[in-house]
């Protein structure tokens, strides 16, 4: 915590989350605070504090940590895979999650469950993927009903097609719309022996199978903050005394260092990093000697030949055009506080020279000629300049009566087909507007205004006959009630509501014969005009 929220919080123009590793299932109703042991008399509030006023969701990852029994310390195959299976242990697991997600008041959860991948047998995959999926859509639904989102960190999957599945068992295609973030972890290549970290094609081949399967938007690419120093070769003999090296330098074994390290390493021993362009990586060799003892006492020296792989500001540039490219949600890094300044300064370089996408939004009504009180339907359409649909992005429904501000009314998401539809009951003339959320992936999407022209509900009674001669009253009740409202009859009278809304008229006609009425009121700023249906009265 101590380097990477100072690191987060440097850059926080490029951040838009954080996922905090403090947190391991240990069974199916344990979470383990791994935060509190590592940062006695800091309480977890107080970063979660600076996170949120640098504008960062906080999306915590939690571990898998139920391979190692507490007690003993042995580590057990299977042992989430088995609690996934039982109805009543996966409802236990789900709720524990979600209590930990609202109970914190975070944004959502990442799950980084590796063990399925590197702790239980391949043999055991196709079982684990039935019940990771069905794990996920109970998840899933449990934590979008609270309005929390569902992120998923795996190791890269390939096209199926291409001979190379990958971590098939994290299922990418079938858990595509329960999940709101994949993050593809993009490193660890290479391990046992010397070679890139993540080697940009590999990365590329994982990226291209889940844009496929997954929309782009979803999808970010894990990048090191690491690099890795392989022991090659030894010769002479390693000391004991006063460190014994005989185990720590020996050819295969290998070490991790930070990326800002990089370059003091190099210098240290005056070697030149090279920068690979098919990888996208750098890497040097060089050579260290280690002098000391025998445990005889003997005076011994060696040389250990060393070869070193690291992603550097070219390699984050690399991985940052990919975002670009596939119109990826955007990179993940491993960790905060590793990387050397020029590689963030890489990644914001890429970032400014992405124009945003421009929005072009639209929206209709049912009807734009409603009576007070009748429910109207408009649809906002949003999409890219491709004609992709924009869907998934928030959205905001405005409305303006006359002389009045803007306010929004509703909020939303698109849908699949970039649209969102919203029913809406006026009381008056209203101008009604939608506009979209603008990142730094795409502008502010913003609809024409559409004018709703509302007009007042008029009631009214009449005799069917009339005697000539005789005064007869039409009675007419308008709706909103409003004293001072003019109503109009079609012979030319007016008479004012009063304040239930009443006007009245008393007709007389001395001619016998067929006459037809009808009631109307002018239009005004807050409502549009309005007249009955003609009736037809028999003056006898």
């Amino acid at each position: 915590m101590k380097t990477a929220l100072p690191s987060a919080i440097l850059n926080a123009d490029l951040i838009q989350q954080v996922s905090p590793f403090w947190f391991s299932l240990k069974d199916q109703k344990t979470v383990t605070d791994l935060y509190t042991p590592a940062n006695p008399g800091v309480p977890m509030a107080v970063p979660i504090q600076s996170m949120q006023a640098a504008g960062f969701k906080i999306i915590p990852t939690i571990t898998d940590g139920t391979d190692v029994d507490p007690k003993t310390g042995k580590v057990s195959q299977m042992v989430l895979s088995n609690l996934l299976a039982n109805p009543t242990s996966r409802a236990n697991v789900v709720n524990t999650i979600v209590n930990l997600v609202l109970t914190n008041k975070f944004d959502g959860i990442d799950l980084d469950f590796e063990n399925f991948a590197y702790v239980d047998p391949i043999s055991t995959w196709p079982t684990t993927q039935v019940r990771w999926v069905q794990f996920l859509t109970d998840l899933s639904s449990a934590l979008h009903a609270q309005g929390k989102l569902l992120s998923i960190t795996t190791p890269p999957l390939f096209d199926p097609t291409s001979g190379k599945k990958g971590y098939y068992l994290y299922a990418w295609s079938q858990v595509a719309s329960l999940i709101d973030q994949l993050h593809i972890m993009a490193y660890d290549y290479s391990t046992s022996t010397p070679g890139p970290i993540g080697p940009l094609q590999w990365t590329t081949n994982a990226v291209t199978y889940a844009v496929s399967v997954i929309p782009a938007s979803k999808i970010y690419i894990g990048i090191p903050g690491y690099g890795r120093d392989w022991v090659t070769k030894v010769t002479g003999t390693c000391p004991t005394l006063p460190i014994n090296y005989t185990k720590a330098v020996a050819p295969g074994v290998v070490a991790t260092f930070v990326m800002h390290n990089a370059a003091s390493l190099a210098a240290t021993y005056g070697a030149t990093p090279t920068y690979n362009q098919t990888f996208a990586e750098s890497s040097f060799t060089y050579q260290k000697v280690y002098n000391g003892t025998t445990a005889s006492g003997a005076l011994t020296t060696c040389t250990a030949y060393r070869t070193v792989w690291y992603q550097d500001a070219q390699s984050f540039t690399a991985r940052a055009n990919l975002v670009a490219l596939y119109r990826l949600g955007g990179l993940s890094e491993w960790t905060f506080g590793m990387e050397d300044p020029t590689a963030f300064q890489a990644i914001r370089v890429v970032a400014l020279a992405i124009s945003p996408d421009s929005v072009s939004a639209s929206l209709t009504a049912d009807s734009t000629n409603i009576s007070v009180g009748t429910p109207t339907s408009i649809t906002g359409s949003f999409a890219l300049p491709d004609k992709t649909p924009a869907a998934g992005i928030p959205v905001h429904v405005q409305t303006q009566i006359a002389g009045g501000t803007w306010m929004t009314v509703q909020d939303g998401v698109t849908a699949a087909d970039g649209t969102f539809k919203a029913t809406l009951q006026l009381t008056q003339n209203t101008n009604i507007g939608m506009y979209s959320d603008g990142t730094w992936q795409r502008l502010e999407g913003d609809t024409p205004t559409v004018a709703i022209n509302v007009s007042r509900i008029i009631a009214w009674s009449i005799p069917a006959s009339m005697k000539a001669g005789v005064s007869y009253p039409i009675t007419a009740h308008v709706l909103p009630a409003a004293a001072g409202v003019s109503v109009s009859l079609s012979t030319g009278a007016a008479a004012m509501t009063d304040a239930t809304g009443t006007a009245i008229f008393n007709v007389t006609n001395d001619q016998p014969g067929f006459i037809q009425y009808h009631l109307s009121i002018a239009a005004d700023q807050t409502y549009a005009g309005t007249q009955t249906s003609p009736v037809t009265v028999w003056v006898r």
